[in-house]
């Protein structure tokens, strides 16, 4: 990837700052004003489409972009894409139905999390907070579905990444097992007796070998591979 990388933050202590992407001014403004209100949560930038996004994200260097999919001029794939190839922020994406083709489309591009935009306002806020800790976070009614769909295409298919699973030390693999399983870097430090820097460190190189954009890849790779989960301390 090319760029500088963002300084590592605590989402737990500090503010996490978004840039909201919607080409809906009154979805905007509503996204704004939760998001707004919410303690520990600042917008610091709003665009009314992807290369405002993508522009702002440059610019503001925010720690979640949340972005509709559907944008004039650059869609959300595309500026997902751009966002997460320059390290410039993660990316929430949200949609309005449950999958279609621009949602494959933007995991494939290394958004870090899905939402609908049905979603309510408690929701909304928990997802930016999980994916700024540097969580994954897959709407529940999205999950199954895009699990099942993504295991059947790239990069889960390919030769190559099946071959890059034997890079992984035994305690990576641990790791990408946890990550199957849908658990945080808290729970995942938690259950290997690690300290969670230590388990994002794991996770990072996880998908430098495996040539991933994000941890919902990986989540979703682990279960397709089926591997042993394991064991509780």
């Amino acid at each position: 990837m090319t760029g500088p990388a963002r300084p590592p933050g605590d989402a737990g202590t500090a503010t996490v700052r978004v840039v909201l992407a919607d080409d809906q001014p009154a979805v905007r403004a509503g996204l704004a004003l939760i998001l707004g209100g919410a303690p520990g949560v600042d917008v610091v930038g709003e665009a009314a489409d992807g290369d405002e996004a993508v522009r702002l994200c440059r610019e503001l260097r925010p720690d979640v972009a949340v972005l509709d999919v559907r944008m004039p001029r650059r869609d959300g794939i595309s500026a997902t894409r751009a966002i997460v190839t320059d390290v410039l922020a993660d990316v929430l994406v949200l949609t309005t139905f449950d999958l279609d083709e621009y949602v494959f489309g933007a995991l494939r591009a290394g958004a870090a999390g899905f939402l609908l935009k049905d979603t309510d306002a408690e929701g909304l806020v928990t997802a930016v907070r999980t994916v700024a800790r540097g969580d994954g976070f897959i709407a529940p009614a999205v999950t199954r579905r895009l699990i099942a769909a993504f295991a059947a295409t790239a990069p889960g298919a390919s030769a190559d990444t099946r071959a890059a699973l034997g890079t992984l030390t035994p305690r990576e693999r641990d790791v990408l097992a946890c990550l199957g399983l849908g658990l945080s870097n808290q729970q995942i430090a938690d259950r290997l007796v690690l300290a969670e820097s230590t388990t994002k460190t794991h996770v990072s190189r996880i998908l430098a070998k495996l040539g991933l954009r994000s941890r919902v890849q990986a989540a979703i790779l682990a279960q397709e591979w089926g591997l042993p989960t394991p064991p509780q301390p």
